[in-house]
Order: C-alpha cells, then sequence, then structure tokens
C-alpha cells in the first residue's frame, strides 16, 4: 500500500469537481495487475477480508472434462441453478467454513462466463458446481479461486474410501427399496449386479461416476456429493459393472496421487 504523495498522483484521480484520496491497495489477479482506490477507513476493513478469504480450506477440487449424460441429467435434477448438459465441463469445490462457499462463488463467477448450477450451505462445508461448454472457461475460474485462497489442487483433501462393493444378483426385494430410496436417478432392475462406493468428502463421488459411466454400460441409480460422506450407486450386467467400478476406482487413485504432494 502506498500513500498519495503528489498532486499529480491525486490528479489522476479526479472524478468530476470532486478529488478522490485515501489509500492504493494493489491486488494482481489472473488478468494483470490492478489496483482499488479506497479511503483510509477501509483499508482495514479490506485487510481483515483479505485474512479471512486466504483462511479457507479447500476440501475438494473436482474437475470433470465431459459430463456423460446420465450424470448430468441427474445433476440437473437437483440442480437449483443452471442446468448442465452433456458434454459440458463441470468444477465441483468444497470449502471449509461453510458460508464461504459464497465469497468463493463470487470469485469465480467474476473471473469468467461459467454458469453457477449449485451452491449448498451445509453445517460445516459449503459446495457450488460451475458448468461451461469450454473447459479452459471452467478451468480459469477455478485458477482464480485456488490464487484467492491462497491453495492449490495439491493441497486438496484427499479422498478416503469408506466403502466399496460390488453386489451381484439383487434380489428383487433389495431392489424395490432401492428404488423407493433413490428417485432421481434411473431404477435398478432385480438380477442386476450394483456397485457401491462410499468416500469423503463426499464430492469425489462426481468424479468416479463420470469415469464409471464412461468406462462401460451401466445404468446410474444414485449420485450423492454433498453431506459428510459421497455415496455412488450404480447398476447393469455383472462385466459392466465390475468394469465401471475399476474406473471409479482408478479415478479416486488419480484424485490422491495429487493430493499426496501435501
Amino acid at each position: 500500500m502506498t500513500r498519495f504523495a503528489s498532486f499529480e498522483e491525486r490528479e489522476r484521480r479526479l472524478g468530476g469537481s470532486s478529488l478522490v484520496t485515501g489509500t492504493e491497495v494493489q491486488k494482481i489477479s489472473a488478468a494483470g495487475a490492478s489496483c482499488v482506490v479506497t479511503t483510509d477507513s477501509e483499508s482495514p476493513r479490506l485487510l481483515r477480508q483479505n485474512s479471512h478469504v486466504q483462511s479457507i480450506e479447500l476440501r475438494t477440487y473436482v474437475f470433470i472434462d465431459s459430463l456423460q449424460p446420465q450424470l448430468a441429467a441427474y445433476m440437473g435434477t437437483v440442480s437449483q441453478g443452471f442446468l448442465p448438459i452433456p458434454g459440458d465441463a463441470c468444477l465441483w469445490m468444497e470449502v471449509s467454513p461453510g458460508m464461504a462457499v459464497h465469497r468463493v462463488t463470487d470469485i469465480a463467477l467474476k473471473a469468467s462466463n461459467v454458469r453457477l448450477g449449485q451452491m449448498i450451505v451445509e453445517r460445516a462445508f459449503g459446495s457450488m458446481a460451475l458448468y461451461h461448454r469450454d473447459q479452459s472457461t471452467v478451468l480459469h475460474s477455478g485458477d482464480v479461486v485456488l490464487e484467492a485462497i491462497g491453495s492449490t489442487i495439491a493441497q486438496r483433501n484427499p479422498a478416503e474410501v469408506s466403502w466399496t462393493e460390488v453386489i451381484r444378483a439383487i434380489t428383487p426385494d433389495h431392489a424395490v427399496l432401492i428404488n423407493r430410496q433413490n428417485r432421481r436417478g434411473s431404477m435398478i432392475e432385480a438380477g442386476m449386479s450394483m456397485f457401491i462406493l462410499e468416500t469423503e468428502p463426499a464430492g469425489y463421488v462426481l468424479i468416479a461416476a463420470n469415469e464409471a459411466e464412461k468406462s462401460s454400460n451401466i445404468t446410474l441409480v444414485d449420485v450423492k456429493a454433498v453431506g459428510a460422506f459421497g455415496r455412488l450407486t450404480l447398476a447393469g450386467r455383472e462385466g459392466d459393472v465390475e468394469e465401471a467400478a475399476a474406473a471409479a476406482m482408478r479415478a479416486i487413485e488419480t484424485v490422491n496421487r495429487s493430493a499426496s504432494y501435501r
């Protein structure tokens, strides 16, 4: 921060007949250097605000290059904002404290033309989903947010797998109960095999679901990416489900490889 020292510097900030004086706060952004001119009384507030932003914890950072048709449709059923379409790039971020997601969302939306699909404030965490057809647009917003909060992708929380299993030849009673509990995705039929996955943090089930759908012909039954744990349920023929399960676990391993550099 620098004080305005000369008449020439003050004269550059003339607005109409009023002379703007105060403190010049230098700010470096992805678009280049810029400055915000404030009154002296606002300077402590800006410094406190920057300190709060830097204290935001990055729990989940999930970039999906191309949403698969079933996952895009499922996310559309729970979205309160702009709806995704198959092929869109998606960024899912989860931060702590929960209310900090409002600040993160504001930064991301002002950085590019991304569309806000979801924003959820929970008791301890906050999550948001951003969509755009252009992958670079989504990545740019993500980069700006990471820079603003002083974090990197490698500093995100690793994906802890709480439970994973393939259950073969689901019974009719079991299938009916699953379908009654999960009404946003497709139904599971008796005799199908089922893959279930539970992760912590929750958002990592999205990348697992997308990679599973890419890999084989499966039915997406349920994807819960909000809460203390994320839960994925998919079904299909036994061979297809096993292939999808392997792809989902590879996606989780990829996340953890990047998080191992923390």
